[in-house]
């Protein structure tokens, strides 16, 4: 290319192609020209990945994109360079951030990440951004521990390839693309990247680690607090739950987010600490997803040492309802699954009563039982859930991840989209009240002579 046609920082560099003329040995190289070239020709494609990161594009910006670069300030060696650029051209500054891509089975390292995030502070370029099939929560959390807490002026973003086809599928989903030769475009890339020889994957295999955790738990055995075995179970699941969440978004055309305090969100540390303490003390991984509109957030628990999985929601009872069998009446007349077998009900009651819990079946045989022992007291809240027992498939690496991922979309598809929250009436005109006279000054006035009478 001509050298007029890049920015003066870059000494080699073409504009990202939808059809790269590379090797093709070289799936990373073309994958990535893709996906640039994408983001730079469908406007809603690149301002959503942007605004991932918290770079918001106004109306008059412009995405320009770039591989085969090579910086001016590149003092590394020049086989070693990033494979690709983005620049957002405003009114302002222009925006810019290194790419770094790996496809298929190759992950991300850690060495080459701090290269290019010297070489974008040398050449004065805003952040990287990673690629891989590797997950984060977010993309400002790194999924490299080390990445991730290292101060720098630069910060390392990630996106994985399943977030880029997620945000394509949910954008044509929804119609959000204006232009329908953007649009053609787009459903191009979904095609390319759902096809297997791009290389984009999800999460399928939990670490060698989690079935030593599931054995030293079987046999009684105490989780030490510094245990080698925790950090990788706990990356995978917090790699796997992240997952969860761009399938459920793909399932329902949605967007599914995992549902973590200010504080877990902040600092992924305290939030592998705080689960630690879960997993030592009570032996389960538990994560939530927030699904857009749904009655409440889907709360899904692996425990390892009943083996088994539990996928539920818990909504408040109705309040004008007085009677547990009202309440609960109000709860049954929403489920519509087939799967009595393994859907139970808990029941949150109040004050220092304790909980309880039956089986599907049971309820709708004898809806009575859910009063015994409690007198007059009304459940305050209903835990619905699926409670699957897989045993010795629990501790399995694969199968592990498999048996959830079909637990989360059945219990979301045939029971937890189906139920509706309790919302308090709208409160009625009172019947002395039903007109603007008998709500005037003179109304109210008289209203006052007839309570002193």
């Amino acid at each position: 290319m001509k050298r007029e046609h890049i920015p003066d920082y870059l000494s080699q560099g073409e504009s990202a192609r939808l059809f790269p003329v590379l090797s093709t040995t070289s799936k990373e190289g073309r994958t990535t020209s893709i996906v640039l070239a994408c983001m730079s020709k469908v406007e809603e494609f690149g301002a959503e990945l942007l605004q991932s990161l918290g770079k918001k594009l106004g109306k008059s910006a412009t995405i320009e994109t770039y591989t085969e670069i090579v910086l001016s300030k590149q003092t590394n060696d020049i086989k070693d360079r990033p494979d690709g650029l983005i620049v957002v051209k405003s009114r302002g500054a222009p925006w810019r951030a290194l790419v770094e891509a790996k496809v298929g089975s190759s992950e991300l390292n850690e060495e080459q990440l701090e290269k290019y995030r010297k070489l974008a502070k040398d050449n004065q370029i805003d952040c990287v951004i990673s690629i891989s099939n590797q997950f984060s929560t977010t993309p400002l959390n790194h999924p490299i521990d080390t990445v991730r807490k290292r101060k720098s002026s630069v910060p390392v973003f990630h996106w994985s390839w399943m977030h880029i086809l997620t945000t394509a599928d949910l954008l044509i989903s929804a119609d959000e693309v204006r232009d329908a030769d953007q649009l053609v475009l787009l459903n191009e890339l979904r095609r390319f990247l759902a096809h297997e020889s791009a290389g984009v994957r999800g999460f399928d295999r939990m670490p060698k680690e989690w079935s030593e955790l599931n054995r030293l738990v079987s046999t009684g055995g105490t989780i030490p607090a510094k245990s080698p075995l925790i950090q990788p179970v706990l990356d995978a699941w917090h790699q796997e739950t992240k997952d969860l969440s761009l399938i459920l978004s793909r399932m329902t055309g949605a967007s599914v987010v995992e549902k973590l305090s200010r504080k877990h969100l902040a600092s992924p540390s305290q939030r592998a600490k705080d689960e630690l303490q879960d997993l030592r003390d009570q032996q389960v991984l538990c994560s939530s997803l927030t699904v857009p509109d749904a009655a409440a957030t889907l709360d899904v628990v692996a425990d390892l040492r009943r083996r088994t999985i539990d996928v539920g929601m818990t909504l408040r009872a109705p309040e004008d309802r007085k009677s547990t069998k009202a309440r609960l009446n109000w709860l049954m007349r929403q489920i519509k699954t087939t799967d009595s077998e393994h859907l139970h009900i808990r029941l949150l009651w109040p004050g220092k009563s304790d909980q309880t819990q039956f089986s599907h079946t049971n309820l709708c045989a004898n809806p009575d039982m859910a009063s015994d022992g409690k007198g007059t007291l009304a459940p305050h809240s209903f835990h619905v859930f699926l409670s699957n027992r897989i045993g010795a498939r629990f501790p399995q690496q694969t199968n592990f991840i498999s048996e959830l991922e079909t637990l989360v979309s059945k219990f979301y598809g045939e029971i937890g989209s189906a139920l509706k929250p309790w919302h308090p009436k709208a409160p009625e005109l009172k019947s002395d009240r039903k007109t603007d006279r008998s709500v005037s000054p003179e109304g109210i006035a008289e209203k006052a002579e007839e309570f002193e009478s």
